[in-house]
């Protein structure tokens, strides 16, 4: 045995990180074992503490086998050897990925309560866990802690197999493990008192973290602290030789803001965008919904088909976005939906564009066509299990990117998203992609 029990390994790790004591420095704990080893580092560092939620995939029919993990902003690792011996089919793939999301995000609200999320961005940020068996989680955790734009990472824990360790360096900037035994058969093997943690206990932990600190909101900095925001309100575009309406919000402290592109034969009045829009507003971010065409153009139809038209004016608003003082500054990114999306892309391919993230919502990226394979931008790809034209459609477009892209299929959902809960689920993982590639970017680089 190397340690009695997790406070024990915990005040040991906290004496091989005590270098960083009085640095700019957060802790994140894996729940539910890592969060009170993670406790007693945040307390010797004089750290503030959050969780980083992952939750496993298992395989479909042997649910302890995992195929990977996800945790909170879109992060998702995938073990395609597993997925492959399995015969895991996309299908059955993204099931269990809906079902263990929607348990990440209950467990979240769980933990923190009322607490926000801290902002990492620009921080040290070191992920703890109470050991490390197979390494998926822990890798997760460290991608989660990059896409919000923590610099540098350290993934410290106290006990881990020598084999795991070399491909986790990969992940993590710096790796602080205590103990590395070959005759490793489990983590518990190693504790005298390896009971389980409880969510009780997890929320503890966090909450005494939290008034040591002087309450979670004195922690944050970045963005949140930012004068821009709240606005909320209609605004007139200059878009060239033409002037567009549409509705700019701002919440206090945006990370980041989301252009919509709608599709043909809507308008910034979508209630479908709008769901998306609000959506993006709760998680923090900014958004802005126009019309691509004047009413006098939208009576001509070939208009509202006219992809290097429409994607002209979503550059024209981009760049008449970037000089508002109530958004200056702020990385952008696109939400384009049906032909809206060819649109997004095309203008997001443009020299010069500096798009974060592009997001695609039952879209048709196949009429970006000759511009698909310049896009550089992150881009998700959101499309209905029960759209299996589009569906199509897309994975062609897919494989023409050169760009980090994941296509997302909502099981059930047709083209429209009208099946209950697939449009809030769309919106999630817009949300979810948006927050790990708007959020991360250091020094809101969009300015």
């Amino acid at each position: 045995m190397y340690f009695y029990d997790r406070l024990d390994a915990g005040r040991r790790l906290a004496e091989r990180l005590a270098h960083l004591r009085g640095t700019d420095v957060v802790v994140l704990g894996l729940p539910r074992g890592g969060v009170p080893v993670a406790a007693q580092v945040a307390e010797a560092l004089d750290a503030p503490l959050d969780v980083c939620v992952v939750r496993k995939l298992g395989a479909p029919f042997q649910p302890e086998l995992a195929m990977g993990a996800i945790g909170e902003g879109g992060v998702r690792v995938i073990n395609d050897e597993v997925v492959g011996l399995e015969r895991v089919s996309e299908q059955e793939l993204a099931e269990v990925e809906e079902r263990e999301r929607t348990e990440l995000a209950r467990r979240a609200r769980a933990y923190r309560g009322d607490r926000p999320r801290l902002d990492i961005r620009g921080r040290t940020v070191i992920v703890v866990d109470d050991g490390i068996a197979t390494g998926a989680t822990a890798k997760a955790a460290c991608r989660i802690a990059r896409a919000q734009g923590a610099e540098p990472v350290i993934l410290a824990v106290p006990v881990a197999p020598p084999d795991r360790i070399v491909p986790l360096q990969e992940d993590a900037d710096e790796l602080v493990c205590l103990e590395t035994p070959h005759d490793f058969f489990g983590v518990g093997q190693f504790y005298v008192d390896f009971s389980q943690t409880s969510d009780a206990e997890v929320m503890e932990c966090l909450a005494r973290a939290a008034e040591r600190s002087g309450a979670a909101g004195s922690t944050m900095s970045s963005s949140a602290s930012s004068d821009s925001g709240p606005y909320d309100r209609e605004v007139e575009i200059c878009a060239g030789s033409v002037r567009l309406e549409g509705r700019l919000t701002v919440p206090a402290g945006a990370a980041g803001i989301v252009v919509f592109a709608h599709g043909s034969g809507s308008s910034r009045h979508s209630p479908r965008n709008r769901l998306v829009a609000e959506e993006l507003n709760r998680a923090g971010l900014a958004t802005l919904l126009f019309d691509l065409l004047t009413r006098e153009e939208e009576g001509d139809r070939a208009n509202v088909f006219d992809t290097v038209l429409l994607a002209r004016r979503l550059t024209d608003t981009t760049k008449w976005l970037r000089e508002r003082p109530e958004v200056r500054g702020l990385p952008v990114g696109y939400f384009g939906a049906s032909t809206g999306a060819a649109a997004a892309l095309w203008a997001a391919a443009e020299p010069g564009a500096r798009i974060c993230a592009v997001v695609s919502r039952g879209g048709r990226p196949d009429l970006a066509g000759p511009r698909l394979s310049a896009v550089t931008s992150p881009t998700l790809l959101i499309v209905g299990g029960a759209d299996p034209q589009v569906l199509d459609l897309n994975r062609q477009a897919q494989a023409r990117m050169r760009c980090e892209s994941r296509l997302a299929v909502v099981p059930g959902a047709t083209h429209l998203f009208e099946e209950e809960g697939t449009l809030e689920r769309a919106a999630e993982l817009a949300k979810d992609w948006f927050l790990s590639h708007l959020a991360s970017v250091p020094g809101a680089a969009a300015g």
